[in-house]
């Protein structure tokens, strides 16, 4: 408003738009919640009433989301809806929810207040401040046309009968719709922080909807994991076994077959069969590797280094057990960052280490290429980093031309005796 431009711009006209459509919610809002509750007063003795009570205390929840939809007019950052999501599905579940929560008694309470108090003021300032103003700068219009040149009424108050004081008047208006602008945006202004006040979510409310989001994200991963390790679980005593058993019976029927073309195709089938039970393998230790669940992070990481193309050394200082879903995510990251040195890096040594210290695991993968990595170009680290960002955890890469290239893993966790 201080600006040179204030005038010019949309905002006095959304201002006034605001409090206009203010004047028009605010007497709907005092129609609906009087009758309602009347209706619900007069019929409560057959019971009939109860439900239009009720009805009138969850009046506010309308009315606020009307609120914070008409706050986009004047407000670039409106306030957000402070409701939380009911734990079941149906009307009692919303409505159990929804009357056990302070901010449906502070919307009931705004709703009283605008339909009894705000409302008119809303009306009297757009009047004070718009239409008196226009109905001044009209003065001259009226004149030629209702006063037939002669006359003109002023606000209904006052009559002009010459033309100078027609357009005087007129001039006037201008200055006053100007200064009503003004007036009209700090009333705007004022009405959006009170509404803002009363119906945006408190602290504490922000607190708690922050805690449900990190413990849903958190049951979201340990599902996550618990499916993973349910696949690895059913290819390794399913699928696996069939294969084993198909090798070996294959194995035998070749020992038992005469030499020939029958012998041969045996051999070939028995080969495929040993192909495919190794690619399984490999498939199930992507999913979820056996030795992570049996043995913990540092056995998976160091049957890693073993199975990577270059030399790796390890030296993580852990001891006891991590968290599944910490344990899972950091063993990913160490074998996907793995894989990368080895693909791409052109180096000829890594090295991971790391443990964990006041109640939060390290971990660095060092390599000594030619460095220039960089995690935004498809690398795989970027889903990695998300995974890791759910735990609360963050992932760094440094890989300056020329190398090297340190990747660092911290996640908050604590240790478990839990059992393998």
């Amino acid at each position: 408003m201080s600006g040179p431009g204030f005038l010019l711009s949309s905002w006095p006209w959304r201002s006034a738009g605001y409090l206009l459509t203010g004047a028009v919610t605010g007497g709907a809002a005092l129609v609906l919640i009087a009758a309602t509750a009347a209706a619900g007063a007069v019929l409560t003795v057959v019971l009939v009433g109860i439900p239009l009570l009720v009805l009138a205390v969850l009046a506010g929840i309308p009315v606020a989301w009307v609120e914070r939809h008409r706050m986009r007019l004047i407000d670039a950052d409106p306030a957000v809806d402070p409701h939380r999501a009911p734990l079941a599905h149906g009307l009692w579940a919303w409505l159990t929810t929804r009357m056990r929560e302070q901010a449906t008694w502070r919307e009931l309470g705004h709703a009283l207040l605008f339909a009894v108090l705000l409302w008119p003021v809303d009306a009297l300032v757009v009047a004070v401040a718009l239409l008196c103003p226009l109905s001044m700068v009209a003065t001259p219009l009226l004149m030629a046309t209702v006063g037939g040149g002669q006359e003109a009424k002023v606000l209904k108050q006052w009559t002009v009968t010459t033309w100078p004081a027609a357009f005087g008047i007129a001039v006037l208006g201008v200055v006053l719709l100007m200064l009503g602008a003004y007036a009209l945006g700090v009333v705007a202004g004022a009405r959006a922080g009170l509404t803002r006040l009363l119906i945006a979510p408190r602290e504490a409310e922000l607190g708690t909807r922050v805690v449900e989001l990190t413990r849903s994200r958190l049951r979201l991963v340990d599902a996550f994991e618990a499916e993973r390790r349910r696949i690895e679980r059913d290819l390794h005593d399913g699928a696996q076994q069939r294969l084993v058993g198909l090798t070996m019976t294959l194995g035998l029927a070749r020992l038992d077959a005469p030499p020939g073309p029958v012998a041969d195709q045996l051999e070939r089938a028995q080969e495929e069969a040993d192909e495919v039970l190794a690619e399984l393998r490999e498939l199930i230790r992507g999913i979820h590797p056996k030795v992570l669940s049996d043995h913990g992070l540092p056995a998976a990481v160091a049957d890693a280094a073993d199975r990577s193309a270059i030399p790796v050394d390890v030296d993580l200082a852990l001891s006891g057990r991590l968290p599944q879903a910490v344990e899972a995510a950091a063993y990913f990251v160490v074998r996907e960052a793995l894989t990368n040195v080895a693909r791409h890096s052109a180096a000829s040594r890594a090295e991971v280490s790391g443990g964990h210290r006041d109640g939060r695991l390290f971990l660095q993968v060092r390599d000594n290429g030619r460095g220039g990595a960089d995690a935004r170009a498809g690398t795989g680290l970027t889903g990695l980093a998300d995974r890791v960002s759910a735990l609360d955890g963050r992932i760094s890469l440094s890989s300056p031309p020329g190398g090297p290239t340190l990747l660092r893993v911290e996640i908050p966790c604590v240790r478990t005796d839990r059992s393998a």
